[in-house]
């Protein structure tokens, strides 16, 4: 793992800049995974990678000369064979991507897929309140209840940047995209001629929680909490839970939170009120264990 860690660290410096290609965007691509973003990364043009691969060279050379790299520096360190693979990507070879490639999908199975049912559940659940809030309020809705470095002031979104930058949609739309690792301000790419991408960090993220199975699940049982839990949907608020179910507040309050003890639902403030999620293992369990189904 440390070897696929440190190449990595050739071309994803701990903070600042790092190349666009390595993020390419959602759009028009659903669902999208790890394997549709390999390809997509694998389909860059090579002017391109070696345009962004300058870029991030030119930014390490300022640094070690002492000077003010700008807001997207990078923090020197990998070391000398690391170091030589922007090099030989910006050759435009197939090797040298081939071994990107590799040790993304390797940091991936080491450090995000034991996780991935929580992060998902976390994202999944975000992208529920931001959809309750378009619902309710519209665009404007929606872009209030953006995190607290994002503020919408009509027909501006501001936000939190390590430095002043516009970036002008001229007609294009903004795409939305929650991430469980953006971490303090937002990102969007760099090129400004990339479809506009704002990514910004889930609401609560929390950490994943690895127990044993405790009381919890002698009382995941009976007609009532299954009744709940199927109730809950796409997303519901506890008032809404206890009119579908057809029980009272406190109860629909209290199954929740057992239900949440036992990582089947996840719950998230939304404005005066809660939203209620099912997490993938909550969807799971709904099915059986059936896989979920794409359209």
């Amino acid at each position: 793992m440390n070897g696929e860690a440190q190449l990595l660290a050739a071309v994803v410096p701990p903070r600042g800049y790092f190349p666009d290609f390595l993020t390419p965007s959602q759009e028009g691509a659903e669902p999208f995974g790890l394997d549709l973003g390999i390809e997509a990364l694998r389909d860059t043009p090579a002017d391109r990678v070696h345009a962004e691969l300058e870029l991030l060279a030119a930014g390490r050379i300022r640094q070690r000369a002492g000077l003010a790299a700008g807001p997207r520096q990078q923090d020197p360190g990998a070391g000398r064979a690391s170091a030589a693979l922007p090099a030989a990507l910006m050759e435009g070879r197939a090797e040298p991507l081939a071994r990107l490639i590799g040790a993304l999908r390797s940091y991936h199975r080491a450090a995000v897929e034991p996780y991935w049912p929580h992060i998902r559940a976390s994202v999944e659940a975000d992208r529920a309140v931001r959809g309750r809030a378009l619902l309710d309020g519209g665009a404007d809705g929606l872009l209030a209840t953006l995190p607290p470095m994002i503020r919408w002031r009509s027909p501006v979104l501001e936000a939190d940047y390590p430095f002043d930058r516009d970036l002008h949609l001229d007609g294009r739309g903004l795409l939305l995209q929650p991430s469980f690792f953006c971490r303090g301000t937002p990102v969007v790419y760099r090129d400004p001629s990339l479809p506009p991408v704002l990514v910004y960090p889930v609401a609560n993220p929390g950490a994943p929680v690895f127990a044993e199975p405790g009381p919890w699940l002698g009382r995941l049982v009976g007609h009532t909490r299954s009744a709940v839990l199927s109730s809950i949907g796409t997303g519901c608020t506890t008032s809404e839970l206890a009119r579908r179910a057809g029980v009272s507040l406190a109860s629909a309050s209290q199954h929740a939170s057992v239900l949440r003890e036992a990582g089947l639902v996840l719950t998230l403030r939304h404005g005066s009120s809660v939203l209620h999620t099912l997490t993938p293992l909550g969807g799971s369990l709904l099915r059986g264990g059936a896989p979920l189904a794409l359209p």
